[in-house]
């Protein structure tokens, strides 16, 4: 599989800085930045605005985020957030009094309380996986899961740890008992490859900021066919049949788009941020999911070689995009701030630095990075 070269010339990365957070946020692409400003012209001048305007941008970007996923556009709704779709998607899945929700410990909050509403609203059980002691995060999930359990949710990457989950052995174990799977990909869709058709998520979400490279408040959620004539959050007016006839919105036609476009948000013509989703995902479709984790993973592995040797030790099962690392001594109080001043940027998340490149980043960030570390270890023992 070919690693792909340094693509910091795409970005607008500045040379002294070393920015290893994609995790957090991602920079975005010089081309997604210009489709941005390209688009917010629309808005700028509205009466250039046509009423086909509310739909070719939207119906491109959708069918590219499936493209990049392995499904079709009518499999796709637009959505601001991760909790948008998790609340879409517990709306739509069937939960008795008594039966379980299955959740991973320190999971993304947007996760939890989407599943805490729904235990409250169901009388339902809320089992919390513990954080396990060997990492094996797929195993702990595993056995958690049996005749009570009617919903799993689970990221494809724990976003504390790094740890990558099976998801075809849960979604396995899902179909065996007949539970339903809902899925968070944000830490993982575009640096990751995942089977969709192996796995078969009954609902997946993943917000566009971080690994996909796009803006804030754009996301995608996967809907399984089987689900698409579910009820949406939101009583809009472009997720009706006919919407396209602007002369016709006042006959208030009741019936839903026939497919996940139903589940689509208010206002998702967003003339300023669609246009730079798309544009980031066709750079990822482009580069390749797995191209990306083939070339994340030998920088992860370097890094990782290097930090071990001043006793900072990585996650086992770690996903390739991912490296969190736990220093011998505890966490330094000022690590973050320490390295963000020397222009490396980190996170901490739990007691682990989180250290997420990505393709802008060099042999130089890197070295800049083990470098800092380095001082920072030798001035805490």
């Amino acid at each position: 599989m070919p690693l792909i070269p340094c693509q910091r010339a795409l970005f607008d990365v500045p040379r002294g800085v070393a920015y290893f957070d994609c995790a957090k946020m991602s920079p975005l692409l010089q081309a997604a930045a210009a489709a941005g400003r390209g688009g917010l012209m629309r808005k700028a001048h509205p009466w250039e605005i046509k009423a086909a305007h509310f739909f070719d941008e939207s119906e491109r970007v959708r069918a590219l985020f499936a493209q990049l996923i392995g499904a079709t556009a009518d499999d796709v709704a637009i959505v601001p957030s991760v909790s948008y779709g998790m609340a879409t998607a517990m709306r739509n899945v069937r939960v008795a009094a008594g039966q379980t929700i299955v959740t991973l410990a320190e999971d993304f909050p947007s996760t939890v309380y989407a599943c805490r509403a729904l235990v409250a609203r169901e009388e339902a059980r809320l089992v919390t996986v513990a954080r396990p002691e060997e990492g094996d995060w797929t195993q702990a999930l595993l056995d958690s899961i049996d005749g009570g359990t009617a919903l799993v949710c689970a990221p494809h990457v724990h976003w504390v740890c790094g740890t990558m989950i099976d998801l075809e052995a849960v979604a396995r174990r899902c179909r065996s008992v007949g539970a339903a799977l809902v899925l968070d990909t944000t830490q993982s869709t575009g640096a990751l490859p995942l089977d969709l058709a192996a796995v078969d998520p009954d609902y997946l979400v993943a917000a566009s900021y971080k690994w996909l490279l796009g803006p804030y408040s754009v996301g995608f959620l996967y809907v399984a066919p089987r689900h698409q004539q579910g009820r949406p959050l939101e009583e809009g007016w472009i997720t009706r049949a006919g919407a396209e006839d602007f002369r016709r919105l006042a006959r208030y036609d009741d019936a839903l788009q026939p497919n996940a476009r139903r589940f689509d948000m208010g206002e998702r013509s967003n003339f300023a941020l669609l246009p730079v989703a798309g544009a980031a995902i066709a750079q990822l479709i482009d580069w390749g999911a797995a191209n990306v984790a083939e070339t994340l993973g030998q920088a992860t592995a370097a890094l990782e070689a290097k930090l071990a040797e001043m006793g900072l030790h990585g996650q086992p099962g770690r996903a390739p995009h991912y490296l969190s690392v736990r220093f011998p001594g505890g966490l330094p109080d000022d690590i973050e701030d320490r390295l963000a001043a020397a222009q490396v940027h980190v996170s901490l998340r739990g007691d682990r630095m989180r250290i997420t490149p990505h393709l802008y980043n060099d042999e130089a960030d890197r070295d800049r990075l083990v470098r800092e570390v380095r001082e920072a270890v030798a001035q805490q023992v």
